[in-house]
């Protein structure tokens, strides 16, 4: 089954792990080798298999979300030492501020929206049929803290919880 985008996740990845303090820097997704070369080297890991050998398709990441009590803060941080500029606060993303990335990957930075939200940076993967992905994720033992919900103009998104770590989906609008 197809369930997830077109573009590879290890580029989300890095951003969740050095989000301001590294530049985002395009790598590509692909296997590396289970076992190493017979003399006990590692030199296979510096060329691991191309692309094509994935199995299904990369993962895309869709929307990068950070929440935060303190959005000027967060968003003038990241405008001085990027020189990146925010958006005004868009009422449909929940108030975030936003902006897009050069690869075309949007980052929202928003206030918790209720006293249970805690920060987080939270990764919106895109996807084909969110439901599907929905149903396999809480298959999978996933907690679904918020079941496929419409944004209009923009698409449908949810969030589950496994593993301590909290994911978005998010489907994009059809014309």
């Amino acid at each position: 089954m197809r369930s997830i985008g077109r573009r590879n996740f290890s580029r989300a990845m890095l951003v969740l792990a050095g989000w301001p303090f590294t530049p985002l820097i395009p790598l590509g997704c692909s296997r590396v080798p289970q076992a190493a070369k017979g003399d006990g080297s590692l030199s296979h890991l510096a060329h691991p298999s191309p692309p094509d050998t994935l199995e299904g398709e990369p993962m895309q990441l869709h929307y990068l979300e950070i929440v935060t009590p303190d959005v000027e803060a967060v968003c003038t941080l990241y405008e001085k030492t990027h020189g990146v500029s925010f958006s005004e606060a868009r009422p449909e993303l929940g108030g975030a501020r936003t902006l897009r990335l050069p690869d075309g990957l949007t980052l929202g930075v928003r206030a918790p929206m209720h006293d249970g939200e805690r920060p987080v940076v939270r990764p919106y993967l895109l996807v084909d049929d969110i439901d599907a992905v929905v149903a396999e994720a809480e298959k999978a033992g996933a907690h679904i803290a918020v079941p496929p919900m419409k944004i209009p103009g923009h698409g449908i998104c949810a969030i589950y919880f496994q593993g301590g770590i909290e994911v978005g989906l998010w489907q994009a609008e059809r014309p």
